[in-house]
C-alpha cells in the first residue's frame, strides 16, 4: 500500500489560527480538551485621572448613603418608628420619610422598579454601562476590596510579584491582614443592611448584647459570606459569568450610544516609540498596554466592544496620562459613539444626541410611570374598609321573626391620628346594625387607633318581612369626622321568601 501523501505545509496565517485555537481551548491533566478555562487572575493597576476622581467620589457617596441612610430619623407622631427609612415586617409597613406604604399598596414598589428598569434603558442607551462602572453594588465593593489589597500588598507589579514567590511570613501577614479586613467590610456591609428592617439604634444595641433575634445574626452572616465571596474572591466573574446585564446591553445601545472606545484610525498601526521618532506612517498608539493593565475587567478596549466591558473608563485615564508624556492629543481612547469611531474621527469632545427614537420612548414611558404613581400616591385615601359575610351560618331567624346576619368589618386609619368612624348599612329599608356589646341601631361608631387596622363583629338585623329574596345587595359605607367616606358592597342572606311561612 502507498504511503500516506504528506501533509501540505500550513501558511503563516494558518499557523497563526492554529496556535490561538490552543492557546483557546484549555488541555486537562490527561491532555484532553476541557470545557473550562483555568481562571486567570487579574492585578488591576491603579489608575490616576478624572474617571478614577470620578469613581472616588461615587463611592463615597454611595457607600455614605448605604450606611448611615438606616439612622435617619423621622417624626411620625407618637407610637409609631421614627426611622426614615424601615422595611417593618413584624408591622406590615414600608416607611420612606413622608411615604408609608401598606401591603396592599405593593403596586408602588412595582412602579418604583418599572422606573428603576427604565432609567437604566436610558441610561445604557446615552452613555453605555455607566451604572456597571460606577454605582453598581458589585463595582463599588469589588473597588473597595481592590483599594485594600492594594494598600497593603502594593500596586499590580507588587501584587504579582508577592503571588508568585513563595509563602514566608511576611506574605502569610499582609494575606492575613487583608482578609481580615475584607470579612470587617463584609461584616459591616450585612450589618449595614438588616438595620433597614429594625430600628437601627435598638438592634444595634441588641446585636451588641447578643439579644438581637436569631434571624438577624442569620442574615448578617448571609451577607457577610456573599459580600466576601463576590466582592472580595469572584470579582470581574460576576459580571462577566453571572450578571445578565452584559448581555441585554447590546439592545439598548446604538451607533449613537457614548461608549467607552478606542480609535483604530488613528491609533492603527500601532508599536512602540522613542523620543525623537516620527510619527509619520505609524499610529498614535505606543503598545504600552497600560489601558490593560488597569483595566478591573483585564480586558484590551482595543479589540473593539466587548461583553466584559464595564464602562469605568480608567483606560481612557491610563491612556490620556501616556499621551501627555510624549506630546500628543488626548481621547485615543475616549468616549464616543460607534459612528464616530466608524466615521475614523477621534473627537476631544464626542458629539451626544440624547433626542433619538429609543430615548425618547424610554423617557416618554418613565414620565408616564412617575405621573400614574404621583397622581395615586397624592389621591389615595387614609381610609380603608373590608367586609367578610358569615358563610356558617348563612343566617340566623330570630324568635320575632327577624333575619340577622354577621359580619366582620375591617377598618383601616391610615392617619397618624386616632379617629372615630361611623359605620351605616344601605340597601335594606328598616335594617338595624349594630356592633357586639356597642347599643346602636341605625349606625355604629368605630374608634381605631393611629396608623393602625382593627377588626369590628357586627350584626344587621331585618325585621319580619322586611326582605323578599334570598340574597340582596347591600352596601356599607363608612364615614369619617373629616367628611371623608368609603363603602363596601355584600350581599344579605335570607331564607327563600323572605322566611314567611
Amino acid at each position: 500500500m502507498a504511503d500516506p501523501l504528506p501533509a501540505a505545509p500550513l501558511a503563516a496565517s494558518e499557523i497563526g489560527a492554529e496556535v490561538a485555537r490552543s492557546d483557546a481551548e484549555p488541555v486537562n491533566a490527561k491532555g484532553r480538551r476541557s470545557l473550562y478555562a483555568k481562571r486567570q487572575k487579574i492585578y488591576p493597576k491603579r489608575a490616576k485621572g478624572l474617571f478614577r476622581r470620578i469613581k472616588w467620589i461615587a463611592m463615597a457617596g454611595l457607600l455614605a448613603i448605604y450606611y448611615l441612610a438606616p439612622w435617619l430619623r423621622w417624626d411620625r407622631g407618637p407610637l409609631l418608628p421614627d426611622q426614615a427609612i424601615l422595611i417593618d415586617f413584624p408591622g406590615r409597613r414600608f416607611y420612606f420619610f413622608f411615604i408609608e406604604l401598606w401591603p396592599e399598596e405593593v403596586y408602588y414598589i412595582t412602579g418604583l422598579l418599572i422606573l428603576a428598569a427604565l432609567g437604566l434603558f436610558l441610561v445604557t442607551s446615552l452613555a453605555g454601562r455607566v451604572w456597571c462602572g460606577y454605582a453598581c453594588p458589585q463595582t463599588v465593593w469589588t473597588d473597595m476590596f481592590v483599594t485594600v489589597e492594594r494598600w497593603l500588598e502594593g500596586d499590580r507589579n507588587q501584587r504579582m510579584k508577592l503571588d508568585q514567590g513563595p509563602w514566608t511570613a511576611n506574605k502569610l501577614g499582609r494575606k492575613l491582614v487583608k482578609h481580615m479586613l475584607w470579612l470587617v467590610i463584609a461584616v459591616a456591609t450585612g450589618g449595614a443592611w438588616v438595620f433597614y428592617f429594625a430600628d437601627a439604634p435598638t438592634l444595634a444595641r441588641d446585636l451588641a448584647s447578643f439579644d438581637a433575634p436569631t434571624a438577624a445574626y442569620l442574615f448578617i452572616g448571609l451577607f457577610t459570606a456573599t459580600t466576601y465571596l463576590l466582592g472580595g474572591i469572584a470579582r470581574e466573574q460576576v459580571c462577566t459569568y453571572m450578571c445578565p446585564w452584559p448581555r441585554i446591553q447590546a439592545a439598548l445601545q446604538d451607533e449613537d450610544s457614548l461608549i467607552v472606545s478606542y480609535h483604530p484610525a488613528r491609533g492603527e498601526p500601532r508599536g512602540a516609540h522613542k523620543k525623537g521618532e516620527s510619527w509619520e506612517n505609524r499610529g498614535h498608539c505606543v503598545d504600552c498596554n497600560q489601558c490593560v493593565a488597569v483595566c478591573p475587567m483585564g480586558i484590551d478596549i482595543r479589540d473593539g466592544q466587548q461583553l466584559e466591558c464595564i464602562s469605568c473608563a480608567l483606560c481612557i485615564d491610563a491612556c490620556n496620562d501616556v499621551m501627555d508624556k510624549v506630546g500628543l492629543p488626548r481621547s485615543l481612547i475616549g468616549y464616543d459613539s460607534l459612528a464616530g469611531v466608524m466615521a475614523g474621527k477621534a473627537e476631544a469632545k464626542p458629539k451626544l444626541r440624547p433626542i433619538r427614537p429609543r430615548t425618547v420612548l424610554y423617557a416618554g414611558l418613565m414620565v408616564l410611570v412617575g405621573v400614574v404613581m404621583l397622581y395615586a400616591l397624592f389621591t389615595r385615601a387614609d381610609l380603608g374598609l373590608a367586609v367578610e359575610r358569615d358563610r356558617n351560618p348563612l343566617f340566623v331567624a330570630l324568635s320575632d321573626g327577624s333575619i340577622r346576619n354577621g359580619y366582620t368589618v375591617h377598618v383601616q386609619n391610615k392617619h397618624h391620628d386616632e379617629r372615630t368612624f361611623v359605620l351605616s348599612v344601605e340597601g335594606l329599608p328598616g335594617a338595624r346594625l349594630a356592633v357586639v356589646d356597642a347599643e346602636n341601631d341605625l349606625a355604629a361608631e368605630m374608634t381605631v387607633t393611629a396608623d393602625q387596622m382593627e377588626s369590628f363583629r357586627i350584626f344587621v338585623t331585618v325585621p319580619r318581612g322586611g326582605v323578599h329574596d334570598e340574597a340582596t345587595d347591600i352596601t356599607f359605607r363608612l364615614r369619617g369626622a373629616g367628611g371623608e367616606m368609603v363603602q363596601y358592597d355584600s350581599v344579605f342572606r335570607a331564607p327563600d321568601h323572605g322566611g314567611r311561612r
